[in-house]
């Protein structure tokens, strides 16, 4: 059995010093060379020993010289020339300054190189350090060839990219959520200043009807809030269904209201197997029906559910919701599924009005099931919805 420590990380006021990787618990790490200053010395080593061989191949190959005094043919020229010996230990000499040279320009010219090999990672390290400190809107952007430094420096952009997406969506959140609760409250509040300035003429039956449908839309808000939080974390009981017969069970469900509004239903399903949790995805494809119905036409408008084996995908399942409704444009479709977003510009039908939480969960619900869900403008108007579920997996 393994263990593993997991360490309280610190606040940026711990210790008082800053959240940016310069406070004292980097401090108290062991400080050793910097990797500038080891690619260096790698370098001179490097240079030095490759000269140092060298040296030694030549003066072994100084052994096959014969150790004896050469004379001139000549009695009157130069007596003899050097012997072996004498060769050896000038050649040894000269290498020794030759080696001090080595070493002096190895270190020199490893400092430069490694100076320009690294210069990429300390621009990488700085936008670390900024990010560290809650900016997020810098990037790295290396230029040049791909290697390891543009790899990491297009991670490391991506996962800015992702962080502060991530970061936004939590502030448009938050400040949605904060907005949407505190409505009904402000009505409500509203609603009582009001009976209370003039008790005597309040009709206290419809006072009491409209605080309590006041009362149950901060209800529905915060449960679909509590719903959209657990998601994340409940784990699925994942069981062979058939997908049709959750689709039909979901359509029977928004079908009255479908009624009320005159929305004409289509419906073409087919039995097709799922792995699944039945509760979710029923969840899922109601949400998705009632968006169909309730931003569709005012009048003559129409719905269509399709549901069965995917062409696309063999062994997968896909689900198709098909409405009619205004004109979309794709950059408008691509927010649909952010909390708290009704579609700006589209027409709602005179009835309930919803909390904009119904695509967010949907798609929470897909993620959770591996399963893609789309959103695409019609060109006539309305919106397509396709959930595409992947094939059960198979057991060896």
């Amino acid at each position: 059995m393994t263990s593993a420590l997991i360490r309280p990380r610190p606040r940026a006021d711990e210790d008082g010093g800053p959240a940016d990787g310069t406070g004292p618990l980097l401090d108290r790490r062991p400080r050793r060379l910097t990797a500038r200053a080891r690619l260096t010395l790698s370098y001179a080593f490097f240079t030095v020993v490759a000269g140092a061989a060298t040296l030694a191949v030549v003066l072994l190959a100084m052994r096959f010289i014969p150790n004896y005094p050469l004379t001139a043919s000549n009695p009157r020229d130069r007596p003899h020339a050097p012997t072996r010996n004498e060769i050896m230990n000038a050649l040894i000499e000269a290498s020794g300054i030759a080696l001090l040279l080595l070493g002096v320009i190895g270190l020199a010219g490893g400092w430069l190189i490694a100076g320009r090999v690294l210069r990429p990672l300390q621009h990488i390290t700085a936008a670390a350090h900024r990010a560290a400190t809650g900016s997020l809107d810098h990037r790295i952007g290396l230029r040049g060839p791909r290697d390891e430094f543009t790899d990491l420096s297009d991670a490391f952009d991506h996962m800015l990219d992702r962080l502060q997406r991530s970061f936004e969506t939590r502030q448009r959140f938050a400040a949605n959520a904060s907005h949407e609760l505190r409505t009904p409250l402000t009505v409500t509040r509203a609603m009582l200043d009001v009976a209370r300035a003039d008790p005597a003429g309040q009709d206290w039956d419809r006072l009491v009807g409209r605080l309590r449908e006041t009362n149950e839309r901060g209800i529905e808000i915060v449960e679909a809030l509590l719903q959209l939080s657990s998601l994340g974390h409940t784990p699925l009981a994942l069981r062979p269904i058939d997908l049709s017969e959750v689709a039909s069970d979901a359509l029977t469900a928004v079908g009255e209201e479908a009624a009320e509004r005159g929305i004409a239903l289509g419906v073409a399903v087919r039995p097709v197997t799922v792995m699944g949790d039945a509760v979710l995805l029923r969840q899922l494809m109601v949400n998705l029906l009632q968006n169909a119905v309730r931003h569709n036409l005012p009048a003559d408008g129409s719905l269509t559910l399709e549901a069965g084996p995917d062409p696309e995908a063999p062994g997968g399942a896909v689900l198709t919701v098909v409405n009619t409704g205004p004109p979309l444009s794709p950059e408008a479709v691509a927010t649909f599924a952010e909390p708290f977003l009704r579609g700006q510009g589209r027409t709602t039908t005179a009835g309930r009005r919803g909390h904009g939480l119904g695509l967010a969960i949907a798609t929470t619900i897909a993620d959770r099931h591996h399963a893609a869900l789309t959103l695409t403008p019609n060109p006539t108007g309305g919106l397509t919805t396709r959930l595409a579920l992947p094939p059960i997996p198979t057991t060896a």
